[in-house]
C-alpha cells in the first residue's frame, strides 16, 4: 500500500501547488485522482512516483520511507509512472523500448498483445524509432504500452486519454479494468474523463492542492455529475479524446 502524509509542495518562487495532502491508495484498486485544472493533480502523480520530492510529509511503501528515493529507485520497487506528455528516444526502437520496460527480451505475441492494448498493430510499429517521426498520439500509446509490459505492483497515469482516439480509448478503459485483476493490479490514474472515472473503485477529488472530496467510485461519480462540476468531469465529451 502507498501512503502519503501531510504532503506539501511549491513551486521555486513559493507557489504552493500541494497544501497538507494525506491519503492511502490501497492494493489491488483502481484510483482516480480528478479535480479542476491547476489543482495539483499532476504534481501528486508525480509525487507518489518521485519524479518529485516533497517540501514536506511523507511517501510511505508498505510502511517503508521512500520520500527520498528519486523516480529510479522507485520503479525498482514496483512503481511506473505514464507521462502526459511521453519523452522521446532518439535511436531506440518501440521494440527495445518494451523490452527494456519488460526488464528482458519480450515474445512478439506478448509485444503485439501490448501495442493491440493501446491500438496499435505491432507489425506497423516495432522497429521504428521512438522519435520525431511519431506523432504525440502515438507515443503516448507507446508509453502505455512499455507502463503494461513493465508488470508494475503500482501503475500510475497521467491523463492517459490525451492522444488517444476513440476506438482505441474504449480499447484501453479494457485493458485498464483487465489490469487490476491481476496480482500487481494497483492502479492510479489522473483523469477527468467520465468513462476513466466509472470504472474506478474510489475517486480522489483535488482542488486548490487540497483532498476535498474521496469516495466509492460510481457514487462519487453520480455526485460530481449530479453537482455540476464541469471543472472535474468532462462527461461523455468525447470530442476532447483524439489527435
Amino acid at each position: 500500500m502507498l501512503k502519503l502524509e501531510h504532503i506539501t509542495w511549491s513551486t521555486p518562487d513559493g507557489v504552493k501547488i500541494l497544501d497538507d495532502v494525506s491519503l492511502e491508495v490501497p492494493d489491488k484498486k483502481l484510483i482516480a485522482i480528478t479535480g479542476p485544472n491547476g489543482g495539483g493533480k499532476t504534481t501528486l502523480a508525480k509525487v507518489m512516483a518521485g519524479i518529485l520530492t516533497p517540501d514536506s510529509g511523507r511517501v510511505l511503501l508498505d510502511g517503508q520511507d521512500i520520500t527520498k528515493l528519486d523516480v529510479t529507485q522507485r520503479a525498482h520497487k514496483g512503481i511506473a509512472f505514464a507521462f502526459q506528455q511521453p519523452v522521446r528516444f532518439k535511436g531506440l526502437t518501440v521494440r527495445t523500448l518494451i523490452e527494456i520496460a519488460a526488464g528482458g527480451e519480450v515474445s512478439y505475441t506478448s509485444l503485439c498483445d501490448h501495442m493491440a492494448a493501446v491500438g496499435l498493430c505491432a507489425r506497423d510499429y516495432l522497429d521504428r524509432e521512438v522519435n520525431s517521426t511519431l506523432s504525440g498520439g502515438e507515443m503516448k500509446r507507446i508509453e502505455i504500452a512499455t507502463v503494461l509490459a513493465r508488470k508494475a505492483r503500482l501503475s500510475i497515469f497521467d491523463e492517459p486519454e490525451a492522444g488517444i482516439d476513440i476506438w482505441s480509448f474504449a480499447g484501453l478503459i479494457k485493458t485498464f479494468d483487465a489490469l487490476r485483476q491481476r496480482p500487481e493490479g494497483t492502479l492510479v490514474i489522473v483523469s477527468h474523463q467520465e468513462r476513466l472515472l466509472r470504472i474506478a473503485d474510489e475517486i480522489i477529488v483535488l482542488a486548490g492542492g487540497k483532498l476535498t472530496r474521496r469516495g466509492a467510485g460510481e457514487e462519487m461519480l453520480m455526485s460530481l455529475i449530479s453537482s455540476g462540476d464541469a471543472g472535474t468531469v468532462c462527461e461523455k465529451k468525447e470530442a476532447m479524446i483524439g489527435e
